[in-house]
């Protein structure tokens, strides 16, 4: 296939390449490969600080500013930098005021997906975390946090 074939499947929509595995069609041979390594499992990229692997490499190169602290994404509105573009993309939406993750029973909106699914399990009545000391249960991590300062007596926050 020539560059000026390629080039064109872009404006066509066409998808001449198609995974065996699902049938999920791609524009490029490029793009069916890496698809691949979804159903193959194939990790061939390996973080050199902590030995993580990843399916591309621009999911280590992502990664590994975790360890350099780099954070080359910055909002344009307040400076606050980003060590991902979706991290970015998320904060924006606080000046913008988006919500685009709408909750199916009662429509209520959230800026992220994660806040999306916390949310739905107060219809699910979902409680996956556990107090390991009293057993009782809680819909969020935080919340499971601030209970066991009840059994540790922690008191984190004080008055200046």
């Amino acid at each position: 296939m020539t560059n000026l074939q390629q080039h064109t499947i872009i404006h066509t929509g066409e998808k001449p390449f198609s995974c065996q595995e699902c049938g999920k069609g791609f524009t490029t041979i490029g793009s069916l490969r890496k698809h691949i390594t979804i159903h193959t499992g194939e990790k061939p990229y390996c973080c050199s600080e902590c030995r993580k692997q990843f399916r591309t490499m621009s999911s280590l190169q992502e990664h590994r500013r975790i360890h350099t602290g780099e954070k080359p994404y910055c909002c344009s509105d307040c400076g606050k930098r980003f060590q991902q573009q979706h991290g970015l993309r998320a904060h924006r939406r606080i000046h913008t005021g988006e919500k685009p993750y709408c909750c199916s029973e009662c429509r209520k909106q959230f800026r992220t997906k994660g806040n999306l699914q916390e949310h739905r399990k107060i219809h699910t009545g979902e409680k996956p975390y556990c107090c390991s000391e009293c057993r009782k249960q809680f819909r969020t991590m935080s919340n499971l946090q601030g209970h066991r300062r009840h059994h540790t007596g922690e008191k984190p926050h004080y008055c200046p």
